[in-house]
């Protein structure tokens, strides 16, 4: 086989920079258009990286058998600010799996059921609250949901006032992400300076700061109440223990609960907010799936997470905009051949989620939004990926789909909403994730009884 060449962006660095910051879907799209499946790109700090999108590149790369990639928690330094320096996502090799195999199964299992109707019960309250006539930004809506979700579900905040100020401080911290300043700070660090308490990145650590505090006399108290009835995640991981007997830290817990906040809250208000825009944007979609949810004969929250065509609505908005539009960096610890093109040990990876779900070849007009894509064919692993793949997959994804599924379905069956954007809802970066633009203009058109 013919050894093929890996082209560069020739663009220069900086403007790439900027370009991913700006315009990340145009960058990529046009960078695709004009290098191909696999590229050299610069586009956060000095580092020069592979983007790969062609479906057989991602199967030979993160097929475990093969042992080619390593995902060192060094390439993750860029989520420290964020996240604290013993969250599971900067991790490294035995550390870092000896942390997902305890965080992991609090997200499956028989408390599923307990927090399916805890999902329903925290959104009929929200929604309770809207008017009709009264139009709200949707992406609102979702964020309080996912928000009380987090604090209630998984840090198992109970008191009223310390719910309401964790939820006031979480929230202010995460609408920072929304700054391009803060956004180009996250992406870069040279750019993270702290100039006092007034300027946007020390208002951001300060925080941030607030938070930790918080958090920290939850843990506390958490360990000194813990009871074996709670189900609540905190309480579950206080009580989980490492192969060694050992349990996690007060600050391992700190610092993996900001990283299920950042993980599980926009992420999915985000997912929410995209869901509603499509469903309602297009009337077939929206009837289709009031269809299936009310020829449900039961609430069963596992019933409903089961249908097929509400299945495929989130499955075709995790696709068409995925929240994130590339996996967490890897690094290749031996050089391989990717469909003649060669690749060398030690180069760093950044697979593109977006890329591949907007191939034309897996998603024909893969610009329009079509759930029948989900019903009509099975997609791989390598074809289908919003939560990334390999060691570093979310491992929140059964909870977060089970979470949106449950969401929309209470939202359609209590009330009628109507799109208030006139115009088409394009996407914008907001932080590291892709949310649309302005929210989502909707409004309540009926309560149904």
């Amino acid at each position: 086989m013919k050894i093929r060449q890996i082209d560069k962006i020739k663009t220069p660095r900086f403007i790439q920079q900027i370009e991913s910051i700006l315009n990340p879907l145009e960058f990529l799209e046009r960078s695709a258009k004009d290098y191909g499946d696999i590229f050299f790109t610069n586009p956060f700090g000095d580092l020069e990286t592979l983007v790969v999108t062609h479906p057989l590149d991602l199967q030979e790369l993160f097929n475990p058998t093969n042992k080619i990639l390593d995902a060192p928690g060094a390439a993750n330094e860029l989520f420290k600010p964020q996240l604290g320096e013993n969250s599971l996502i900067v991790q490294d090799g035995e550390r870092h799996q000896r942390q997902r195999k305890l965080i992991m199964p609090p997200f499956h299992g028989e408390q599923m059921l307990i927090y399916g109707q805890q999902i329903c019960d925290i959104t009929q309250q929200a929604i309770q609250h809207l008017k009709v006539g009264q139009t709200f930004i949707a992406r609102h809506l979702s964020e309080d949901i996912t928000m009380t979700i987090i604090l209630k579900i998984v840090f198992g905040i109970e008191q009223e006032s310390r719910f309401e100020k964790l939820k006031n401080l979480m929230t202010t911290w995460l609408s920072l992400n929304s700054s391009p300043l803060i956004a180009s700070a996250l992406l870069l660090p040279s750019l993270r300076k702290d100039l006092g308490a007034w300027s946007p990145w020390g208002r951001y650590l300060r925080k941030r700061q607030q938070i930790d505090e918080n958090l920290m006399t939850q843990i506390l108290e958490r360990r000194q109440q813990v009871q074996s009835s709670r189900f609540d995640i905190l309480s579950l991981l206080i009580e989980a223990k490492y192969e060694n007997g050992e349990s996690m830290s007060d600050a391992e817990l700190r610092d993996n609960l900001l990283t299920l906040l950042n993980a599980g809250h926009e992420t999915t208000a985000t997912a929410l907010a995209w869901a509603l825009y499509w469903i309602h944007q297009q009337p077939q979609v929206y009837q289709k799936l009031l269809d299936e949810l009310h020829g449900l004969n039961t609430p069963d929250p596992l019933k409903v997470a089961q249908l097929p065509y509400l299945t495929a609505v989130c499955q075709e908005t995790l696709r068409i905009y995925p929240v994130v539009l590339f996996t967490f960096p890897r690094v290749t610890v031996r050089s391989v051949n990717l469909r003649g093109y060669h690749v060398a040990s030690g180069t760093f990876v950044t697979p593109s989620i977006y890329l591949t779900h907007r191939r034309e070849d897996l998603y024909p007009q893969a610009d329009k939004f079509q759930p029948e894509r989900f019903i009509n064919r099975k997609y791989s692993p390598y074809e289908f990926w919003p939560f990334g793949a390999g060691s570093r997959q979310c491992l929140g994804q059964v909870f977060a789909l089970f979470e949106m599924k449950l969401i929309l379905a209470t939202i359609l069956l209590n009330c009628k909403l109507k799109l208030e954007d006139k115009a088409p809802v394009t996407p914008t970066r907001r932080g590291f994730l892709l949310a649309p633009k302005g929210g989502v203009k909707m409004s309540i058109r009926d309560e149904i009884n």
